[in-house]
């Protein structure tokens, strides 16, 4: 059997140790062994043979490691995973892989040059919503599809004290939430010919933004992609139209839920849905009732050693983040601009 590969977390937040550490426990090829906290023991305290370090720069130098996942604020994100990459680590970086697409440019370079493994956490991949789309669009249960619409709302009218609703670079609901839905809707249909988004501060004394409104076109398909902090009332997670018929959704997958109870991601019943929870087909005569697939953010992490041991390709590779990260600078730019980029301008 391999030895488990070395991994380190840097930063170890709410979604760090809620979220990345389970995942990494539990996976067999991997061994969690080090965590970057400034001012606390938290992993080590929490994982047997973890070691703290009080800076990356002492991590690197101890060379103990062989993977290390970044979970650090997005303004961070990049010349830490550039230090990584230079001292030979194998890299993870929590989403948005970097601010800006040519800093991710240069990442991927060094990646190939030095044969890393460098990859971003797009869990919501996994959700099970998402791998159940992609189960009807496989099938052709609703026909060719014409349009998706794609929500995550939330009702908190206060501000928080979260560096995401500060005044530094990469805050904000769209690199926050929006990255995650233009990688599922690019996962569904390949990249957009043009994007028109809408980009506000909803809330009074918003200093990030709260808002997004982004519309998607493929030619035959369009698709939307929103998020709000200001909605109180129940939206559908996803609306999917298809010319034999619809499937609507509501409701986020169930693995968030349990990360943030506690739970630890294993057993075959992990990430199931309750049937009450399922959404629904609609065709001209009749309605019923869909099986959700199973939500299961452990595949991205055993893709992540395996890809590191040769035995698979990355599932979510940095090309594919490039490309993402590219459509949300244009929806910036487009919300600013009030006018529909083209793929040209975008270069996505």
């Amino acid at each position: 059997m391999n030895t488990p590969i070395r991994t380190a977390i840097v930063g170890f937040g709410s979604v760090a140790e809620k979220m990345h550490a389970p995942l990494i426990h539990v996976c067999d090829s991997l061994m969690l062994t080090a965590a970057v906290e400034r001012n606390s023991t938290k992993c080590q305290e929490k994982y047997a043979g973890v070691q703290t370090f009080r800076s990356l720069e002492a991590l690197l130098e101890a060379d103990t490691v062989d993977l290390v996942v970044i979970t650090t604020p997005n303004e961070f994100h990049f010349p830490m995973a550039k230090a990584c990459l230079l001292a030979g680590k194998h890299v993870v970086v929590d989403k948005p892989v970097t601010i800006f697409s040519h800093e991710a440019e240069e990442l991927a370079r060094i990646a190939q040059e030095k044969n890393l493994v460098l990859s971003v956490f797009h869990n919501r991949r996994f959700d099970g919503d998402v791998l159940t789309i992609q189960k009807l669009i496989s099938e052709n249960a609703l026909g060719e599809i014409v349009y998706l619409e794609s929500h995550f709302d939330r009702f908190r009218p206060d501000i928080a004290e979260n560096w995401r609703e500060k005044d530094v670079p990469g805050n904000g609901i769209t690199f926050d939430l929006g990255v995650h839905l233009i990688d599922q809707i690019v996962l569904f249909f390949g990249l957009p010919n043009w994007i028109q988004a809408d980009i506000r501060k909803q809330r009074t004394g918003a200093i990030a933004d709260d808002y997004f409104d982004i519309q998607l076109d493929f030619g035959s398909i369009k698709a939307r992609a929103t998020a709000s902090v200001l909605s109180a009332s129940p939206t559908p997670r996803f609306l999917v139209q298809g010319k034999k018929g619809s499937y609507l959704k509501f409701g986020l997958d169930v693995q968030e839920a349990k990360f943030k109870a506690g739970q630890i991601p294993e057993g075959e019943d992990w990430g199931v849905e309750n049937p009450e929870k399922w959404g629904k087909v609609f065709y001209s005569e009749s309605e019923e009732s869909y099986p959700t697939e199973n939500g299961d953010y452990r595949i991205f992490y055993k893709n992540i050693a395996k890809s590191i041991l040769g035995e698979e390709s990355l599932l979510v590779s940095i090309p594919q983040t490039i490309s993402v990260l590219k459509i949300i600078e244009a929806s910036f730019k487009s919300s600013y601009q009030g006018k529909r980029i083209f793929r040209e301008e975008g270069g996505w």
